[in-house]
């Protein structure tokens, strides 16, 4: 075991499978010589050359394009958007060419390609630097949306991803990049993409959350619990595919749910998990499903990002109103 932060599992889970796979490449705005802008890929363009970790032009919709073709043509790419605020350009080849290669050459054909991104508030950045915006991702046909919330599934659902068959976005959330230690074994390891994982078991409501909110949310609970209010929390890991049976699988049992997420909450993921819930476990609800979520605007710069940013103080304050309702 090794104790890592995000990036370092991140670069882990990259190098890992630079040195099994051949075909693995890794490319990007400053990705191969100053290691990304975050560092998350240092030292691995020094180890596995310029041809197989290197730089791109300041053109994400290039990035994309090129990395449409070498999937095709046999290469995994793991692609590197600098900022998600970036990757719109990029939105093109990835909704009309990555996410339909497979349906248009009837399975003749697979786009495996992980387009990496820092994504998220709270690092008090400019504008196009913070935003949350997994569900345009996850509103696309052909495409899995992966986002760790921890060192260990970093590295896990890293590997995992480069070895699907499939496109990936995988989000990472910047604000713990370096804010969370944790033991990470030093050999290859995957976690599923798609299952949900259950943090903390509980009896009165289930929180559903992902990200850098999960701490948020284990706080808000440790303040619930001092009320007597016991939280189940999930953390899921996975936006789509959605781990549809462990959220209702919980919300059976706890008769109440709630999505803490950073997104804003008009058409987002929170809405889809209220939706789950509504078709899967109606008949056991107590109260309505809450959302806490991000407002329906853009992220404000730094003098007002704290207005926007998710408290566990707002969040233990919907707790207890949910589950007095």
């Amino acid at each position: 075991m090794k104790t890592m932060n995000i990036v370092n599992a991140v670069n882990d889970a990259i190098d890992i499978k630079l040195a099994e796979d051949k075909i693995v490449i890794a490319y990007g705005e400053d990705v191969g010589k100053e290691g990304g802008v975050f560092r998350v890929t240092e030292g691995l363009q020094q180890k596995y050359g310029k041809e197989r970790v290197f730089d791109s032009p300041l053109a994400e919709s290039a990035i994309l394009g090129t990395a449409v073709g070498m999937a095709i043509t046999g290469l995994r790419p793991v692609v590197e958007m600098q900022f998600s605020g970036f990757a719109y350009p990029a939105f093109n080849q990835l909704i009309s060419h990555a996410a339909r290669i497979r349906n248009r050459t009837r399975s003749r054909y697979s786009t495996p390609i992980v387009m990496r991104m820092p994504y998220g508030g709270g690092i008090n950045a400019l504008e196009h630097h913070s935003e949350s915006m997994e569900a345009l991702y996850a509103h696309i046909p052909g495409v899995k949306v992966v986002i760790p919330s921890t060192p260990h599934d970093a590295k896990g659902l890293m590997i995992s991803a480069i070895e699907s068959d499939d496109t990936i976005v995988f989000m990472e959330p910047k604000r713990i990049y370096r804010a969370i230690k944790q033991e990470v074994p030093e050999e290859k390891f995957t976690i599923p993409i798609g299952k949900a994982k259950l943090l903390q078991k509980g009896s009165d409501l289930t929180i559903v959350t992902y990200g850098a909110l999960v701490r948020e949310v284990q706080k808000a609970s440790v303040l619930a619990k001092k009320d007597g209010i016991s939280v189940e929390i999930i953390d899921l890991r996975t936006i789509y595919p959605i781990d549809r049976e462990t959220i209702a699988e919980s919300v059976r049992k706890t008769g109440r749910i709630m999505t803490v997420a950073e997104s804003p909450t008009s058409f987002s993921v929170a809405s889809e998990i209220t939706q789950i819930v509504t078709e899967e476990a109606f008949l056991s609800l107590e109260a309505p499903p809450k959302r806490v979520t991000g407002f329906d605007t853009i992220v404000p710069l730094p003098k007002g990002e704290h207005h926007y940013i998710i408290s566990p103080e707002k969040i233990y304050y919907e707790i207890l109103r949910t589950v007095n309702y």
